[in-house]
């Protein structure tokens, strides 16, 4: 047969809103039919949002998800493409499902086999495990079911369709968070899978922000030689069709020995799989178009009248390797403009002191939410330097922000009479400078109180790790934009922002001045901890990597620092557990991905 053709639906959807999704859901199907595909793809639980967390233990959630499905598959009578739809499927428990609608009809569910409990996921505490294969026929094409984290073990359900079932496609379904260099290592897996079991592979992967998580899109058709065809853009809803030739398998299949072996040892799993379900459709040999379709994407055809084809051979989002720190840029914009936006906030507030964490914020805030939609507060102490005005002031209207000045020197003074006598004679120290902290937090929480803006902290992963940082103080917000971002890398960020052009944005006075929290005089960041390229490694091994103190002396950090560092990150677990929620960038964030006890008497 000729070529079959695929589309992807690479959408964000907001969790818990089952009306909107499906309304999403929809509008791309009704979109992708001026190309006339035989198969319609969506990300895993696209009905529902992902993750779904503890909604999924409300019956009548449950039951919107099942009417969602029901209407969804009514609306589509006309719609001759078979469609494969993330959601939940509700039997004797309830399952990670792709459930298989074609013409009105929902004709099966595969259920999602390997539940992923570690890290940011949670999935045993909700879903039942899947224990059949499925493979659908449609006409002469046989293409196999699976979900996110079926397809990253070489046997199990893949195994089984591409062996038992004869699949000659593999299409998965998947929420995959982003973190530094992911998708590089996402799209090196599919290849693999695709090239060892002689199958097409199309992997359509969620986008947008939910809370910490990022979801990168980035979604692929692999052909049977490891071969991408088409390539969703990153960080952007997409809408993604390519003609793929499930004929060319079988001669694949002919010269490669090695899936012989493979089907046979399928199902050695240990029993989490035990037999094959085959759904048989009656596909429509005439559903796609005549002309062949390389790969297209909606920025090819947006703006092409009905009837017209893509060019041949025109391709999706490019070919070339993302720039890593314009990657993690584009999923913070991501991030934190999902964030405001699903959670309906218009605009946000942020402290600026004139310090390269608050200049970042800024700018990704402008950027991700439009300048009118950020404000930025100075509000400076006796010990604020001159500098540090101008300075917040330059960026914002290099920026074209609203820019406010409320000195806090009268209300510093205030609290230290009030404090006098209970303080008595001693020395000016801790308590002193949190308080200009705490001031400056009742601030920002005062505007966002009278005029709704959401308050966008600026600490960084390294202030964090320490406890650098003051509760109810530069904590005091809603959402912690760079909790998961090393200090070092903060300033690759600056740069790369810088380097957009057509003009630096962040005053290079901010960039090359020593961090400084300007809670006394001549203070700087290096008084109270190692300097940042120091710190931030020895965080990056502790933190992510869980390299205990001895082994990092033994990799020749010095052994005080050391000693210092581990014994920060363990007293200010505290801090972190009252931190806001922030933007998941590295393999290993704080909150849903590191879980210690607060309480804790382990010695490291």
């Amino acid at each position: 047969m000729g070529g079959f053709r695929v589309a992807i639906a690479q959408m964000n959807p907001i969790v818990g809103d089952i009306e909107y999704n499906a309304s999403k859901i929809l509008d791309a199907l009704d979109r992708v039919r001026r190309w006339r595909p035989h198969l319609v793809v969506f990300p895993e639980l696209a009905l529902t949002g992902y993750p779904p967390e503890d909604l999924l233990l409300k019956p009548r959630f449950i039951e919107e998800t099942e009417r969602g499905v029901q209407d969804i598959a009514a609306a589509t009578r006309e719609h001759d493409a078979i469609i494969v739809l993330g959601s939940v499927d509700k039997q004797d428990d309830i399952f990670n499902a792709a459930c298989v609608i074609h013409r009105g009809v929902i004709c099966g569910a595969y259920h999602k086999s390997y539940l992923p409990n570690y890290g940011v996921f949670d999935e045993d505490r909700y879903f039942g495990a899947g224990t059949r294969p499925m493979v659908v026929k449609a006409g002469q094409v046989t293409f196999g079911l699976s979900i996110c984290e079926d397809i990253w073990y070489p046997g199990g359900p893949i195994a089984w369709e591409a062996g038992t079932g004869g699949a000659e496609i593999i299409v998965n379904l998947s929420a995959s968070p982003y973190h530094m260099g992911k998708s590089g290592q996402r799209e090196r897996m599919l290849r693999t899978r695709a090239q060892d079991h002689a199958v097409i592979v199309v992997f359509a992967n969620m986008v947008g922000g939910q809370d910490e998580l990022v979801f990168d899109g980035n979604s692929l058709i692999i052909d049977e030689r490891g071969e991408v065809v088409a390539r969703g853009k990153p960080f952007e809803e997409d809408l993604v069709v390519a003609d793929v030739f499930p004929s060319r398998v079988f001669s694949r299949r002919l010269h490669d020995p090695r899936r012989r072996k493979l089907s046979k040892d399928a199902g050695g799993n240990g029993g989490i799989l035990e037999a094959l379900d085959t759904v048989a459709l009656d596909l429509d040999a005439g559903a796609s178009a005549d002309a062949n379709v390389s790969a297209v994407t909606t920025a090819d055809a947006s703006d092409r009248p009905d009837g017209d084809q893509p060019n041949s051979g025109a391709f999706g989002y490019g070919g070339a390797d993302p720039d890593p720190i314009g990657e993690v840029y584009q999923a913070l914009s991501l991030g934190l403009r999902d964030y405001v936006r699903k959670n309906g906030f218009k605009r946000v507030v942020i402290g600026l002191s004139g310090g390269i964490d608050s200049a970042l914020t800024a700018t990704i805030a402008a950027d991700a939410l439009g300048r009118e939609d950020v404000v930025g507060v100075s509000m400076p102490s006796r010990f604020t330097e001159d500098i540090s005005i101008r300075d917040a002031r330059a960026l914002s209207a290099a920026l074209g922000i609203e820019f406010r000045v409320i000195p806090i020197e009268p209300v510093f003074k205030a609290y230290l009479g009030s404090l006098g006598a209970a303080f008595g004679d001693l020395p000016f120290g801790v308590a002193e400078e949190n308080l200009q902290a705490r001031i400056r937090g009742n601030i920002l929480m005062a505007l966002s109180n009278k005029f709704g803006w959401l308050v966008v902290t600026t600490g960084n992963k390294s202030e964090m790790s320490v406890g650098y940082a003051t509760l109810y103080g530069d904590m005091a917000g809603g959402f912690a934009l760079l909790k998961d971002v090393p200090k070092t890398l903060v300033y690759k960020l600056a740069h790369y922002r810088n380097a957009r052009g057509p003009s630096p944005i962040i005053p290079e006075s901010i960039i090359l001045r020593p961090p400084t929290a300007e809670l006394r005089p001549n203070q700087k960041d290096t008084d109270s901890l190692p300097p940042y390229e120091l710190l931030d490694p020895i965080i990056q091994a502790h933190v992510e990597e869980d390299i205990d103190a001895p082994s990092l002396v033994s990799m020749g950090y010095p052994e005080d620092v050391v000693c210092k560092v581990v014994n920060l990150v363990a007293r200010s677990e505290y801090k972190r557990r009252q931190a806001p929620p922030g933007v998941k960038i590295t393999p290993r964030a704080f909150g849903r991905d590191r879980r210690f006890p607060i309480t804790n008497h382990f010695a490291e």
